[in-house]
């Protein structure tokens, strides 16, 4: 465990952020009526989630030869799974939130779009610095 709280220690706050922010109960405001903005919120915690991996993920495994399905393995799949855990979580287990498939297809766009700038921009540049 201690490996990735050294490898991967923004990472790991991010998804606390994620968690937190997933299950505690919004204060209702006047943003509630602005349409599908709680999507885009929903899109820009997962993109998040998901670069910050892909960027630890490039920046640890710079110098060795760890495959790159690893990281697509961490930092798109498994944002994905844990979406969809917290979307169930979210329906069966709080009487505040109901999990949305709308939600879920939302969080799995922010870690696609994440997935897809990390794999053609941030990867080719970092492995030219190396």
């Amino acid at each position: 465990m201690l490996y990735y709280i050294k490898k991967y220690p923004v990472s790991l706050t991010v998804i606390l952020a994620v968690i937190y922010l997933s299950f505690f109960k919004p204060p209702a405001t006047e943003l509630g009526t602005i349409p599908n903005l709680d999507k885009v919120v929903h899109i820009c915690m997962y993109f998040g989630m998901s670069g910050m991996l892909w960027l630890e993920f490039l920046r640890a495994h710079r110098r060795d030869r760890t495959p790159i399905w690893h990281a697509w393995l961490g930092a798109f799949v498994c944002p994905v799974l844990f979406s969809g855990a917290v979307e169930l979580l979210q329906e069966y287990c709080t009487t505040y939130r109901g999990g949305d498939w709308l939600d879920f297809a939302a969080n799995t766009t922010g870690a696609v779009l994440a997935s897809l700038v990390a794999y053609f921009v941030l990867k080719p540049k970092m492995m030219r610095q190396s």
